[in-house]
């Protein structure tokens, strides 16, 4: 077995930001389309300096900002995100070649294909067409877009039929690029293996989501069933701690992680012997993730491979 560490979007140590915006109240006021296109080479040019970081770091797995372009998406702005800087896209992509690194994205809380409303649902078919032309143009073969279920209207059962009616109207292309999420307050491993053995999509444990959500289920006895959704690609999962544990920010990401329970995730899983990469969803990001590693070699025996993958 063999895990890889990542973590999603900011770095703490490169002064770069891949999400700056234009907010389209400003852009109508301003038509700048001049400004819009200096947005977006700032953003690609940020994320090329993280990318790099990333690579002198042995980090190999690493989650795309969905704010990378901004207005990409807005039926009111029309503009070419996608061949109009494909010089930048190409030097993203040799880069991510070069090092092997796994590139994904999670598209936000406005992307719920399960909706009952119809403007909703058509801005979410936006909202994936977007993310998977990203990670068509910077070439990545596995592209993952991870998903919430989402809408809870009209029940638990009905809105998981109503996920899995929906996706099967989606392009080919965006279906195989969805993998599904367990939340923290509706939606469990339990209904994300319900969808999975429906449509055969992916599962990303949540580990996090499931201890704020996953009353009357013992995790560990589902864990392979979990992981098989992968088929032959490395499984995935999300790691964070609550910020506290009182009911208000028990949800809430803490600025580190808790290596404690890290250790105890890792020991029940590590006889299952999958390769599996682990993004770490702490607020203090790529700095959390160090802090994780250091504490790791100085409570165990784990084999170190380089500076971000080991084998328990």
């Amino acid at each position: 077995m063999i895990v890889r560490l990542g973590y999603a979007c900011i770095s703490e140590t490169v002064n770069a930001v891949t999400s700056s915006t234009y907010t389209y109240t400003n852009y109508k006021k301003e038509h700048d389309d001049i400004k819009l296109c200096e947005i977006v080479k700032s953003n690609l040019n940020a994320l090329l300096e993280i990318l790099k970081y990333n690579a002198k770091n042995n980090i190999h797995f690493y989650r795309l900002s969905s704010k990378l372009i901004p207005l990409a998406t807005h039926k009111a702005v029309n503009f070419d995100y996608l061949d109009g800087f494909s010089v930048y896209y190409k030097s993203l992509s040799t880069l991510i070649k070069k090092y092997d690194m796994r590139i994904d994205f999670h598209p936000d809380q406005f992307c719920v294909i399960n909706s009952v409303n119809k403007d909703v649902y058509d801005n979410s078919l936006e909202i994936l067409k977007y993310h998977y032309n990203i990670l068509e143009k910077l070439n990545i073969t596995n592209k993952v877009l991870v998903l919430h279920v989402g809408s809870s209207t009209f029940g638990k059962f009905n809105s998981l039929r109503r996920f899995i009616n929906n996706f099967n109207k989606l392009d080919d292309n965006i279906k195989k690029s969805i993998v599904i999420e367990n939340d923290d307050k509706v939606f469990n491993i339990s209904d994300c293996l319900y969808i999975s053995s429906e449509i055969g999509i992916p599962i990303v444990l949540d580990y996090h989501h499931h201890i704020c959500n996953g009353e009357g289920i013992e995790l560990f006895d589902y864990i392979d069933d979990i992981f098989k959704t992968w088929k032959n690609n490395n499984p995935k999962v999300h790691f964070s701690s609550p910020k506290n544990n009182t009911k208000k920010y028990f949800r809430a990401h803490h600025d580190y992680i808790d290596s404690d329970t890290f250790i105890d995730f890792i020991e029940k899983i590590k006889y299952l012997d999958y390769d599996i990469d682990i993004m770490i969803e702490a607020k203090k990001k790529d700095e959390a993730l160090f802090r994780l590693i250091r504490e790791l070699k100085y409570k165990t025996n784990y084999k170190f491979i380089d500076e971000t993958s080991f084998i328990p």
